[in-house]
């Protein structure tokens, strides 16, 4: 029984109190949730809950299964981390004076492809967008500079394959 990252995508009406429903799925079975994300889709009324957890296979598909009982679940689906484009977003918060007393911060920021949102005084922000192992690397290549805040969001992702969600939810609309 390996376990792997698994990203799984449920698609769901947008009810009040469905993510206690789903966190309490995970709780019980005592999968942590590694990231969350939630969003609306290409379909009206339709969102997707991007849920990335560490579990076996077997756990997977059982999993799906307990989702797709919730009521306002529509369908859910788990992928192996080969199986989905996905990145994720992130904001670092340094002081201000380090950004033209210290270059190399400015070599590393220009050769990670993050770019700076805001400057002031007191700070600037830098975004860097993609894959963790990639946010993981400006946060250690930042970390000797000091880091005031970070903050990382969790992932957003597409499948390779077709996914027959939208035909489906269209189906069901008619």
């Amino acid at each position: 029984m390996e376990r792997q990252l698994y990203t799984i995508s449920i698609y769901t009406e947008n009810n009040i109190g469905l993510l206690t429903r789903i966190s309490t799925v995970f709780l019980k079975r005592h999968y942590n949730i590694e990231s969350l994300n939630v969003s609306a889709t290409e379909i009206d009324n339709v969102h997707r809950f991007t849920i990335v957890t560490f579990i076996s296979t077997d756990e997977a598909v059982k999993l799906i299964t307990q989702l797709e009982k919730q009521i306002e679940v529509i369908k859910a689906y788990y992928h192996k981390e080969d199986e989905v484009i996905y990145h994720q977003t992130s904001l670092f918060k340094i002081k201000s004076n380090l950004l033209f007393e210290e270059k190399e911060i400015q070599n590393i920021i220009k050769h990670s492809s993050s770019r700076i949102v805001t400057i002031n005084k007191e700070f600037f922000a830098i975004e860097k967008s993609g894959r963790e192992q990639e946010i993981k690397e400006l946060y250690d290549q930042l970390l000797p500079y000091g880091i005031m805040q970070f903050v990382k969001s969790g992932r957003v992702s597409v499948s390779k394959t077709e996914m027959e969600i939208t035909k489906l939810l269209k189906s069901i609309k008619n």
